[in-house]
């Protein structure tokens, strides 16, 4: 009797598991969807597109608050910064051995201001850490900052640590001419930044070897 009602049972089970397995089927199948695509359209429920274009405006007018006046109208027109290098911006006057061009997320583009001869390309990063949104970018403006003040700071240890490559490497070495073509019209202008640039700066250290190296 209890052999037959077991029996019975199992019969009964297979049966319903028979009748049901599609529906089952089909609500797991809905489950592992919805699953895996809630994480997406979370993803697109906190994507902000407007995000990197404020982080953008925050950093230039953070750049502007750092740098000379002349140095940001610099990279307002031209999309650059010229850092002389070693001796200074007074020292200059008098002719400066070597200069340097800082691009957003390019190497640091090293050059003789009197022939316009390129040296060397400098080769630096400065990932964003910034959370939650932390990447392998800065906005422009805060790359540019970032290798500024790190010419001005120690100007040798940056060059030191930086991968140094021959012009052309990463940068378009006609690019690089247009631009000095482009700052030496830009000086020219009636503005009088060259005078107003000499004056404030202060004198600088001794150079690296950065000539040498070329």
């Amino acid at each position: 009797m209890l052999l037959a009602l077991g029996t019975a049972a199992i019969v009964l089970v297979v049966l319903m598991w028979e009748l049901c397995r599609s529906r089952v089927l089909a609500a797991l199948g809905r489950m592992r969807e919805r699953l895996r695509t809630r994480p997406r359209e979370a993803a697109q429920v906190n994507y902000d597109p407007g995000r990197e274009r404020r982080a953008e405006q925050r950093a230039r007018e953070l750049l502007r608050s750092c740098v000379e006046p002349s140095d940001w109208e610099m990279y307002r027109d031209l999309g650059f910064l010229r850092v002389w290098g070693g001796l200074g911006e007074r020292e200059h006057a008098a002719g400066a051995s070597y200069a340097y061009l800082i691009y957003p997320h390019r190497p640091i583009v090293a050059y003789v201001p009197q022939t316009g001869a390129l040296l060397n390309e400098y080769c630096v990063a400065f990932p964003d850490h910034s959370r939650p949104y932390g990447s392998a970018r800065l906005p422009d403006a805060d790359d540019v900052l970032a290798k500024w003040m790190a010419l001005k700071a120690d100007e040798r240890r940056l060059i030191d640590e930086a991968n140094m490559h021959l012009p052309g490497r990463q940068v378009d070495p006609d690019r690089v001419r247009r631009d000095l073509l482009r700052l030496s019209r830009w000086e020219r202008e009636p503005r009088g930044v060259v005078g107003r640039a000499v004056e404030r700066a202060p004198a600088g250290g001794d150079a690296p070897d950065i000539v040498r190296a070329a």
